[in-house]
């Protein structure tokens, strides 16, 4: 074979993989860059107006109206104030759902911007300052842009949209039910059966313009547990003729400790005890009788979080029985593992390159926070990533859950971008 005919051959084979190589649909871009001011209004709107768990009846009732405006077909009412909507392509297909939490969080908001939430309510009998300090009103405004942009080109469209607007998920008052365990309850995977789901999180400390991925396990199962120590009620000056429920309180969380630096193995996977509240005593000079402590424990591998339930349960008894009380332990699973699937994550990384560009699609590191979109992933296929908020000119980023959150709008515009082009690539796939 000649020279002549071998490059030739060469360059007609780059062009086919050229050809077949992932792309942002041009259409899809432009409306996207056409309403980014609409998205950041929107975004706006709901930071200023932030409402918590189960309680989001005027957020939910914008976004029901904007769908319903656009021709989507609404269910209202999901999982108390959930919003679901279904849109039907052009042509049959499978079914891909997208999913934004739509809650905010009882912080006080110590930001400068002039859209700042100053909103006040009750929670637990205490007034409270309410914000969205998770950045979940920029999960709904992306939501609610993607369901303009593919509502506009349904002739694009093989298959179905759903349109998961859930309420919850940073977990329902004590005593109620909600979030994304509640929606799977009343069949929001259903009717018609989704084939795969996608969600995104916006982040504080990741640069606007990146995404940010990992395969399995990206965030943790969380339990709540609670401990009730019992001790003897005495008086302060006279420790000897008592039990003392703090004593006892602070020698469980030392040894609660040992199970994570000297039994689980965290070169596998990261683990975590915490203990984040006691209450005990009413004087300073009473040893009272009871003390309540309340934490969390977060795994990334199911056998290292059995491990471990299972070494709490032993530990809390034997310690407060060996200074004399008594004590239980019980637990309340909050999120299951972030799963995110292999072979999904395969399929659809080229979207995110193309959307992103490849250099701003990176890896990560598992976390320790938790996210109740896992209990869809135990359901169906899901794929769980994070969307950069950072802006260029910020050195060290405030945290996720705090006064000071912060997030630049410039990062918006590539959520909307990458949530629209996943599910059309999901759906048009051979």
């Amino acid at each position: 074979m000649n020279l002549r005919v071998l490059t030739t051959l060469t360059l007609f084979a780059l062009c086919i993989v050229a050809s077949n190589a992932q792309q942002i649909d041009p259409e899809i871009k432009s409306m996207a860059e056409a309403i980014e001011n609409k998205v950041i209004d929107w975004r706006r709107d709901f930071h200023q107006n932030p409402e918590l768990s189960n309680r989001e009846f005027k957020t939910a009732e914008k976004i029901a109206a904007h769908l319903k405006a656009l021709g989507i077909e609404v269910t209202e009412n999901v999982a108390k104030t959930g919003v679901v909507g279904l849109l039907k392509g052009a042509q049959p297909g499978k079914t891909v759902a997208l999913r934004a939490d739509i809650d905010a969080l009882p912080v006080e908001e110590r930001t400068d911007v002039p859209f700042k939430s100053n909103v006040k309510t009750t929670f637990l009998d205490t007034e409270v300052g309410v914000s969205h300090a998770c950045g979940h009103d920029t999960h709904i405004a992306i939501l609610m842009g993607v369901a303009e942009i593919l509502s506009a080109h349904k002739d694009k469209i093989k298959g179905t949209v759903k349109f998961i607007f859930q309420p919850a998920e940073e977990g329902p008052p004590p005593g109620e039910e909600g979030g994304a365990k509640l929606m799977i309850k009343e069949g929001v995977l259903k009717n018609p059966d989704v084939d795969a789901i996608f969600g995104l999180h916006i982040n504080s400390g990741t640069p606007v313009g990146m995404l940010r991925y990992k395969v399995g396990g990206t965030m943790a199962a969380v339990e709540r547990f609670v401990i009730n120590v019992k001790g003897k009620q005495t008086h302060g000056s006279a420790p000897w003729t008592g039990v003392d429920p703090i004593l006892i309180s602070a020698k469980i969380i030392d040894g609660l400790q040992t199970i994570i630096s000297r039994e689980a193995p965290l070169v596998d996977e990261a683990a975590v005890i915490t203990v984040g509240k006691i209450t005990s005593g009413v004087r300073f000079n009473i040893i009272p009788e009871t003390a309540e402590l309340i934490g969390t424990v977060r795994t990334l591998d199911y056998d290292m979080r059995d491990l471990i339930i299972k070494r709490m349960n032993e530990m809390v008894p034997a310690i407060a029985k060996t200074y004399g009380g008594e004590a239980t332990i019980t637990f309340q699973n909050n999120t299951s593992i972030t799963y995110n699937d292999p072979e999904l994550v395969k399929q659809m990384l080229p979207t995110l390159e193309a959307v992103a560009g490849k250099a701003n699609v990176v890896t990560s590191k598992a976390t320790t926070g938790g996210e109740d979109f896992s209990y869809f992933q135990e359901i169906v296929p899901g794929f769980y990533f994070f969307l950069g908020g950072k802006s260029a000119d910020t050195k060290i980023a405030p945290s996720h859950h705090t006064p000071e959150f912060y997030i630049d709008e410039k990062g918006l515009l590539l959520g909307v971008k990458t949530m629209s082009q996943l599910a059309l690539d999901y759906l048009n796939a051979e």
